[in-house]
């Protein structure tokens, strides 16, 4: 019979040594992201794999609020944020530090999630969009990938906190795959 592990049995990092721990080089961008238990559910995430950094952009709402505090659980105070007032502006500021700009969204010629070389020495910036309009067209015009969760069921869509989910695992899992060979 397997035991439950209490939450001091985990391990997990404190505020501070999460802080100061090396990061999996990702940049989350939120493109216009509505709700806000969504918003708290990626930083929730992003902390759970240590991702480098999220990009808060046009109406997507900031930190301190309650209903993102709700599901981001104080995620807020250890994962790194900075609002944009448009997403263009976030992507301008991404591009000229070499970042590649990858979008999740369903478009011709989008690659399979599953599919995507992930390269352990480079910085990602993996855009989510909006959970009506998804990702804007200039910014897909202006990435350097994007990436489809392949889908089976009768839904267009998945959830963008689930979508985000999805894909940070896959590219953690990849790069620290990456890392030990």
């Amino acid at each position: 019979m397997n035991r439950k592990l209490k939450n001091s049995e985990l391990k997990r990092l404190n505020v501070s040594e999460f802080k100061n721990a090396p990061k999996i080089p990702v940049i989350v961008v939120l493109d216009n992201i509505r709700s806000l238990n969504n918003i708290g559910s990626v930083f929730r995430t992003a902390d759970a794999f240590l991702i480098k950094e999220i990009f808060l952009c046009g109406i997507t709402a900031r930190p301190p609020h309650k209903d993102i505090h709700k599901t981001a659980l104080g995620a807020t105070d250890s994962v790194d944020w900075r609002y944009f007032s448009t997403t263009d502006a976030a992507i301008e500021n991404l591009q000229k530090k070499g970042v590649k700009i990858v979008s999740i969204e369903q478009v011709e010629k989008a690659i399979p999630l599953q599919d995507f070389n992930v390269k352990p020495d480079e910085t990602y910036a993996l855009v989510f969009g909006n959970e009506v309009k998804g990702v804007q067209q200039n910014i897909i015009n202006r990435s350097d990938y994007c990436i489809e969760i392949p889908q089976f069921g009768t839904k267009h869509s998945l959830n963008i906190s689930v979508s985000a989910g999805v894909v940070l695992w896959e590219f953690v899992k990849k790069i620290k795959l990456s890392l030990k060979s």
